[in-house]
This record gives structure tokens, C-alpha cells and sequence, in this order.
């Protein structure tokens, strides 16, 4: 008689635990010595189903902190008009953003070109975290031209949205003119960011928005987790 292994067997077990709802999405699962003790193995076994689990997309681990439930993957269109908290909202998720960096400094060469700006210009740049339901999906940094818009990080700081902080610097509406979307590997910096292990897939876009008249007023790259979102094409 062929017998299961007694990983295989835990596996199962934990895949049902989840399917039923035991474990919520980006729940963190019991550690590998209170699983070993539960199901009467070492952790090594353990470690084994885990491991079943992730090839499987199920959960993630990372590293220090444990076992978590995957995400479920939130739909995010990429179109002319890329509004974070309207895509979150409309996808039934709760958004929010957390500021991790906010400076001015001189543009780079490839700033300067995106934004039309010349060397030596100086650019606002807001670094921060993509949140949904309170779980980070994706990190991002968006660059600015500082001399149309002197008091900007002001007014990014104090309501952390791109939108709401161009609409007070009288930029009403926005569009896309350009993106690129890029399969990448979460280095270390990106991995502890978005509570995803080191080389985990990840996608990153790179996008250019203007005003109504061309101008550009934002260059952005923005790094998501790949198995929490799901990006769309948009006309809209």
C-alpha cells in the first residue's frame, strides 16, 4: 500500500484550513514549531509542506516573520486616468498611503527628460507605500518639477495623494501619456517593504502623467507585488 508523506498530508490540510476561511488573506499562519507540535513531526517536515504551499501561490513566507495567506489579487486598471483610491475603492478594498520619503533635489537624466526640465533643474520626489485593507501592495515614487509647483510637498505631506495635492496647485486633471509595465524580482529593500521574500515577483511600471495641455507634471515608477494585484488595460 502506498502511503501519503506525512508533508503531503499537512499540506492538504493547511490547503483546506485556508480554502474554508480558518486563515484570511494576508493572515499570518502558526508558527513551524507550534504546526510541528500540532501535527506530531519536526520542523523540517513542516518546512517541506510549507514549501508545497508556496510553489503553489498559496501562502508567502518571509523571512524572520513566518508563513502569510496569499491576497487576494486586487484588479488595477492601467489607463488615461490612473486615480489610486478610486481604483482601490471601486475594487472594494479600503486604500491608503504611507509617506516614506518627501525631498527636493536636482533631476536626473532620465527625469529631465520625462519632464521636460533642463540640467540643473530641481524636482520634488514622494517615495512611499501603496496600501489596501491595510496591507502594502505596492511601493512607489513619484517625481515632480519643483519650480511650477513650489509648495508641493506640503501639500502631498498633508493629504499623502497625488491628486488631492495637484488639484491645489491648480491641476484639476491628469492623464496617462505613457507607461511601461516590467516583470522584476523584489531586491532585499523592496522585499521588507512590501512583506514579500527576496526575488519574489514583482511589477513595475513606469508612467509619465500630464496636464490637459501636455505638460507633464508627474514621472512615476511604481513597484507592485505580483500576487496582489491583477493590472488591467484601460481606455478610460
Amino acid at each position: 500500500m502506498v502511503r501519503t508523506p506525512i508533508w503531503k498530508s499537512i499540506a492538504t490540510t493547511l490547503t483546506a484550513e485556508i480554502a474554508q476561511g480558518h486563515y484570511a488573506p494576508g493572515e499570518k499562519l502558526p508558527t513551524e514549531a507550534n504546526l510541528a507540535a500540532r501535527f506530531g513531526v519536526n520542523r523540517h517536515t513542516v518546512r517541506h509542506a510549507l514549501g508545497s504551499l508556496v510553489s503553489e501561490g498559496l501562502v508567502h513566507t518571509r523571512r524572520g516573520a513566518g508563513a502569510f495567506v496569499a491576497q487576494r489579487p486586487t484588479d488595477y486598471p492601467i489607463g488615461r486616468r490612473v486615480r489610486f483610491h478610486q481604483n482601490l475603492a471601486a475594487a472594494g478594498r479600503v486604500p491608503a498611503k504611507e509617506v516614506l520619503t518627501l525631498l527636493s533635489r536636482s533631476a536626473g537624466p532620465r527625469e529631465c527628460e520625462a519632464l521636460n526640465l533642463s540640467a540643473g533643474d530641481e524636482v520634488h520626489v514622494y517615495e512611499g507605500l501603496s496600501l489596501a485593507d491595510g496591507q502594502p501592495i505596492a511601493l512607489f515614487r513619484s517625481v515632480f518639477p519643483r519650480t511650477p509647483f513650489p509648495d508641493l510637498l506640503k501639500d502631498l505631506n498633508e493629504t499623502k495623494s497625488v491628486t488631492a495635492a495637484l488639484e491645489r496647485v491648480g491641476i484639476e486633471d491628469y492623464i496617462r501619456i505613457s507607461t511601461r509595465l516590467t516583470a522584476k524580482q523584489a531586491n532585499a529593500t523592496q522585499a521588507l517593504h512590501l512583506r514579500i521574500s527576496e526575488g519574489a515577483p514583482i511589477l513595475r511600471t513606469v508612467g509619465i502623467n500630464a496636464d490637459l495641455s501636455g505638460r507633464p507634471v508627474e514621472y512615476g515608477h511604481t513597484w507592485f507585488a505580483g500576487d496582489r494585484v491583477t493590472l488591467t488595460v484601460s481606455d478610460v
